[in-house]
């Protein structure tokens, strides 16, 4: 994708939530970066080519929240920009004094994990006699 295009879907992004385009780069790297209250910021590398995007923070305070995005970017399949995006401001959600979203594929998958095993399923253990 063109990186003019970029910058208009992450344009288009911020308008929807706390983040502001504050600088895009196309010439050394193709670079976006993002900020908003209090002091939240991370840049995106676009990629060129058959790359993938990477996501980092210069601010050590910010670069735990990020893994979640990361961890998303490694899986199978190529993303998108805005499917980036996204991950990136649920990660940083509790940063910005929001509430976190519950992931409901894996709400679903834990209410089923949760309670005591039905008669079908045979305890682990020791028996005593």
């Amino acid at each position: 994708m063109e990186f003019k295009h970029l910058v208009e879907a992450a344009e288009k992004w911020c308008s929807g939530n706390p983040f502001d385009l504050i600088f895009a780069e196309e010439d050394d790297e193709r670079r976006l970066d993002f900020y908003a209250e209090p002091g939240v910021s991370f840049y995106v590398l676009c990629p060129s080519g058959t790359d993938t995007f990477h996501v980092w923070s210069e601010s050590e305070d910010c670069l735990p929240f990020l893994q979640l995005a990361q961890d998303y970017i490694s899986s199978c399949g190529k993303k998108t920009l805005l499917e980036v995006l996204e991950k990136v401001f649920t990660s940083f959600r509790p940063l910005l004094g929001l509430p976190d979203i519950e992931d409901d594929s894996f709400e679903h998958y834990h209410a089923d994990m949760e309670g005591e095993p039905g008669p079908d399923h045979q305890q682990m253990g020791v028996s005593q006699q």
